[in-house]
């Protein structure tokens, strides 16, 4: 959705999705934090989510903090397929791309890092690849969680994406997931880009007297 103020328009989203892969295997893994995101909104916002044959994922709608009507996705098509489960409610429920979050794992940013953007390539993201594909633009908004690089000589970069945070890994993803939470809620009732200015800087894997202030 978008709401015009002084001639501007300002983004605001009405769905998000976070991406993952179903089961037991993949659960609280690296490459699951888009799951692990819309749950915690669903929590949040007392919002249910129930399996959906007709758009291939766990769905729920309700009224997000903001006040806002929102749609929350998560696809059950495993990552590579994750644009039929996005593009089945986006035309079931006539939204434009554009007002659809997604919400992914990046291991560009480390843990700690968040990166919204309003659009752009999938940058080799097999689940951003999907969507891009079925929606058949570029153009909609994202939200990346850092989950940072394997070390040199450790894990692949497919067992580190599918490997669980470490201890001390865990502890800033939990003061991640509220920076994320209020990211989005900001973006719901200031816009997109008003959450980028202020949250795209903010580095929780820093010692306390290092980190900028918003």
């Amino acid at each position: 959705m978008t709401v015009n103020a002084a001639s501007t328009s300002i983004l605001l989203p009405s769905a998000i999705v976070g991406l993952g892969n179903p089961g037991p295997k993949y659960d609280r893994t690296r490459h699951n934090i888009g799951f692990a995101v819309v749950d915690a909104l669903a929590h949040t916002w007392q919002i249910p989510l129930s399996a959906q044959r007709k758009f291939k994922g766990e769905y729920g709608e309700g009224i997000a903090m903001a006040g806002q009507k929102i749609h929350l996705l998560k696809p059950t098509t495993y990552m590579n397929r994750s644009g039929e489960a996005v593009q089945a409610v986006t035309r079931w429920y006539k939204l434009d791309p554009a007002s659809v979050l997604v919400v992914y794992d990046d291991m560009d940013l480390p843990v700690g890092r968040i990166r919204l953007r309003l659009g752009g390539s999938a940058g080799g993201h097999n689940g951003m690849k999907s969507i891009i594909a079925h929606l058949g633009t570029q153009a909609f908004p994202r939200l990346r969680v850092g989950i940072g690089k394997p070390q040199p000589g450790e894990n692949p970069s497919i067992s580190h994406v599918l490997g669980k945070f470490s201890p001390s890994e865990t502890q800033i993803m939990t003061e991640v997931m509220t920076l994320v939470r209020d990211a989005i809620e900001l973006s719901l009732k200031e816009g997109v880009e008003k959450s980028m200015s202020l949250y795209n800087s903010r580095n929780l894997a820093q010692p306390p007297s290092s980190k900028t202030s918003s």
